[in-house]
């Protein structure tokens, strides 16, 4: 799969999913995707734009195995989807374990945190999920300034 053809494929799969602010999810993967082509290469771009596909369970992980996507590609979105009751160091050591993973988390952790979006949130969900997110970076080994 090329990258448009990996940019509609996410698209459709997300269609009418939106975020914890009622706003398109595919705003985020956008995002994630255009943060990580600033320093990485297409197969984490294509990894960006499915980061969240088998999480959320917009796609199978047959589909992912079967998809025609490079085994690096295959294995960032692997990396990044989180596991039914898995701790979060154990999270964050597949993802620094996985060559490519980490840009993409961060781009993800990036927009995620991005003050504008937290700021539509009510106050406990916002302070919720900035100390979540700050813990990963901390578990990653990214800065506040990355």
């Amino acid at each position: 799969m090329d990258l448009a053809e990996v940019e509609a494929t996410a698209r459709a799969a997300h269609a009418g999913q939106t975020d914890k602010a009622g706003r398109p999810y595919t705003e985020h993967l956008r995002a994630v995707a255009d943060g990580v082509r600033l320093r990485g290469d297409d197969e984490q771009i294509a990894a960006a734009w499915l980061h969240d596909a088998v999480e959320d369970d917009k796609l199978s992980h047959a589909w992912l195995e079967e998809a025609a996507l490079t085994r690096r590609t295959k294995d960032i979105v692997l990396a990044v989807t989180k596991r039914p009751g898995e701790p979060p160091e154990d999270y964050a050591a597949r993802i620094l374990a996985t060559p490519g993973a980490l840009l993409v988390k961060e781009a993800d952790l990036a927009h995620n945190a991005d003050p504008a979006r937290l700021a539509v949130l009510d106050d406990a969900t916002r302070t919720r999920l900035a100390a979540k997110y700050a813990r990963m970076r901390a578990l990653l080994g990214l800065d506040a300034e990355s």
